[in-house]
């Protein structure tokens, strides 16, 4: 594929580049080429040249919420992260590129004395995923305190929504769906003592610090599924892994993909693994939760590339 169209912008290619070395899951087989953007004037750029020459490309971040399929895909990735965080505040309000680490976000506004995102820290991936899957945790979530998106539309052209225009809901966004990038983001916080802030900074990491340590050791996408809806037979939201261990998960295995035997909302694997026995094993879990609660469990990671017995794979990205 030729990419010589981008050979004067700010951006890295890894031509013909295997997924599993882009995505938590360390699965996946080979795509096109992997084109890494840091900032949003380079990916608006980028975005535009690959249309002026009819390149087809999805875009991702960290690839912490992806099962990439073990044919790999047919496009190119446009790999959106920046590993410092680009942010800057006025007044109450922090904007950032949507290529920053959530972590690196919810730290910034620790340090300068303002709350509404310490519930993001240890969530992986970056401003652009959460605010577009509506992450949080803990009752929290990143639309709470979300004042305004930019975003780069389909005909090349950027807005700028105020986010009470756009519909959240749990774990979603049609900013998950309707194929429009977001470049970057405005938050209203609201000012607290620094000490009381790292204190609650403080608690929650010691909260997650189970699954900060599992993603530190294990190839994993976090919570496979959504938390259960209070619409459904749940009576309430609840754990997905609640459900899944009462069901008989925990500990499930498929050739080398398993749940983990401490969390039954979370799938590793062995090396020998393929994308597939992790897809396979969560379609039995699903089943599982299915037969004993008459529940259906929604995937929260998203598929790229195709995957047998499943009809409905979407792109993790854009376009």
């Amino acid at each position: 594929m030729d990419l010589s169209c981008l050979h004067d912008l700010k951006v890295t290619i890894d031509v013909n580049t295997p997924l599993s070395r882009h995505t938590t899951f360390k699965l996946g087989g080979n795509c096109p080429a992997i084109i890494a953007c840091r900032d949003a004037k380079t990916l608006q750029e980028t975005v535009l040249r690959l249309k002026e020459h009819s390149i087809p490309f999805l875009l991702m971040g960290f690839g912490s919420n992806i099962l990439a399929s073990d044919k790999g895909c047919s496009r190119v990735i446009i790999r959106y992260t920046s590993p410092a965080p680009l942010i800057h505040r006025e007044g109450n309000i922090i904007t950032t590129d949507a290529a920053t680490p959530l972590d690196s976000l919810a730290a910034y506004a620790t340090d300068e004395g303002l709350d509404g995102l310490t519930a993001m820290f240890g969530i992986p991936g970056t401003v652009g995923g959460a605010i577009a899957g509506n992450a949080g945790a803990y009752g929290e979530q990143i639309a709470d305190h979300l004042q305004s998106v930019t975003v780069l539309r389909k005909d090349s052209s950027t807005a700028t929504l105020d986010a009470g225009s756009i519909p959240f809901s749990y774990r979603d966004s049609p900013l998950k769906h309707n194929g429009e990038i977001i470049l970057r983001a405005s938050f209203a916080l609201t000012p607290l003592a620094r000490n009381v802030l790292h204190a609650k900074r403080d608690k929650v990491l010691q909260e997650r610090k189970f699954k900060l340590d599992f993603w530190q050791h294990y190839p994993c996408a976090g919570s496979f599924f959504r938390n259960v809806s209070p619409s459904s037979n749940a009576g309430q939201r609840r754990a997905a892994g609640w459900f899944l261990e009462q069901a008989g998960a925990k500990g499930l295995c498929l050739n080398g993909a398993r749940t983990y035997e401490a969390h039954a909302n979370i799938i590793t694997h062995t090396d020998d693994a393929t994308a597939q026995d992790v897809y396979e094993l969560s379609l039995k879990m699903a089943e599982l939760v299915k037969a004993k609660f008459d529940i259906d469990l929604v995937r929260e990671v998203r598929l790229l590339g195709e995957f047998k017995n499943a009809p409905n794979s979407d792109p993790a990205g854009y376009w």
